[in-house]
């Protein structure tokens, strides 16, 4: 081999080295850059978590209060409507407001005495003296 082909091969090593440690530190910031964006938006997700959870409670409260006005709106216009009494007494319950589903309980019970309103009523009336 001549001098100048040694020169072409060691160049040619030289290159080809380079090459790889560059395309070994590409790989690596790569590999590193994909795990990043992994990890943050599930570290983000657990830290944010909780703030969700009490404004999903606060959503399910504010979703019975307009449910509930929207049946004290039906009963507005037609006072005897059986699904917006039953409706509203459903909606008052999850609520947690026994005192309010009282009233359109009596009300059933009054226009539909043939129906298991009575038993309910009873009910409700000894959970509100508890």
């Amino acid at each position: 081999m001549t001098s100048s082909e040694k020169e072409y091969f060691e160049t040619r090593a030289k290159k080809i080295k380079r090459l790889q440690r560059i395309f070994t530190w590409v790989s690596i910031i790569s590999f590193g850059g994909s795990t990043v964006m992994a990890v943050v938006p599930t570290l983000y997700n657990a830290i944010s978590e909780t703030p969700k959870q009490q404004k999903a409670a606060s959503d399910a409260s504010t979703v019975l209060q307009q449910q509930a006005q929207g049946f004290e709106m039906v009963l507005q216009r037609e006072p005897e409507n059986r699904i917006a009494l039953e409706g509203l007494v459903n909606v008052r319950l999850q609520m947690k407001d026994v005192k309010g589903a009282v009233a359109p309980l009596e009300k059933l019970v009054k226009l539909y005495p043939e129906q298991n309103y009575k038993a309910q009523l009873e009910q409700l009336k000894k959970q509100q003296t508890n």
